[in-house]
């Protein structure tokens, strides 16, 4: 049997084989750097968030002292709680991170003030007022004006459906909400919230919360209230030149 005759090579020329194996030592030295890189500053990524014991204790005593603060203000006297010239309060939360006590925090979640610089529509009812007094280090409010009553709801409102924030584009979506109610458009949405009406707090339940930008100025970055020269606590009608600057 004839056997069978060898197959010749490929002619493969020198210049593709010299761009092959240069295409190979660079992709080698690229996954070296992208290595050594990854190694050091992975390592230096964690040294920087391993935090220092003193860190540790600086918080918990910041944490600790704004308990402390916190019950203070709240043995003030029924009367040192100012009485509201409106229904009707905008509050924005100005302060508050890692100096928070816990029940600080809560209460501020309870008020749907989860964000600094997000603000809240709030009935000027004793228990609202008692709760403001609680954290007032980290929040400034007022009494805010039918305009911006109804530029923050044309603006920056946002309907709450199915756990998912809509815009307020279509008066469909607030009929769908509330149409049970008799609030089928945003000019009743508005007129609502101005008044402080029957159905407040369901809509304020289906707004939710407002984001505001950060304001240039108005803001001294001091927790004092806002009559000794801070800003925090009831600025009355002050608090529609915020909203401007922040709107």
């Amino acid at each position: 049997m004839a056997e069978a005759e060898p197959q010749a090579l490929t002619y493969i020329p020198e210049v593709i084989l010299k761009k092959r194996k240069h295409k190979e030592e660079s992709i080698a030295l690229t996954r070296k750097t992208q290595l050594e890189l990854g190694q050091n500053g992975g390592k230096k990524r964690r040294m920087d968030d391993i935090k220092r014991p003193e860190q540790f204790v600086r918080e918990f005593r910041d944490k600790e002292l704004d308990l402390i603060r916190m019950k203070q203000r709240t043995k003030r006297a029924k009367s040192a709680l100012s009485i509201p010239n409106s229904k009707l309060l905008f509050v924005i939360r100005i302060h508050g991170k890692n100096d928070m006590h816990p029940k600080t925090r809560n209460i501020l979640y309870k008020l749907r003030l989860t964000r600094i610089f997000h603000g809240v529509f709030l009935k000027a009812t004793p228990g609202v007022l008692e709760l403001l007094q609680k954290v007032e280090p980290y929040v400034t409010y007022g009494y805010p004006n039918v305009k911006n009553v109804s530029d923050l709801i044309y603006k920056k409102g946002y309907g709450k459906i199915d756990n998912k924030r809509v815009p307020l584009i279509d008066n469909n979506i607030i009929e769908q909400a509330l149409g049970k109610h008799g609030i089928v458009c945003i000019e009743d949405i508005v007129h609502e919230v101005v008044n402080a009406g029957p159905h407040f707090k369901e809509i304020i339940s289906f707004l939710g919360s407002f984001s505001l930008n950060k304001p240039k100025e108005g803001l001294m970055g001091k927790k004092a209230l806002y009559i000794d020269g801070g800003d925090t606590g009831n600025r009355e009608n002050q608090i529609n030149d915020l909203i401007n600057k922040m709107n």
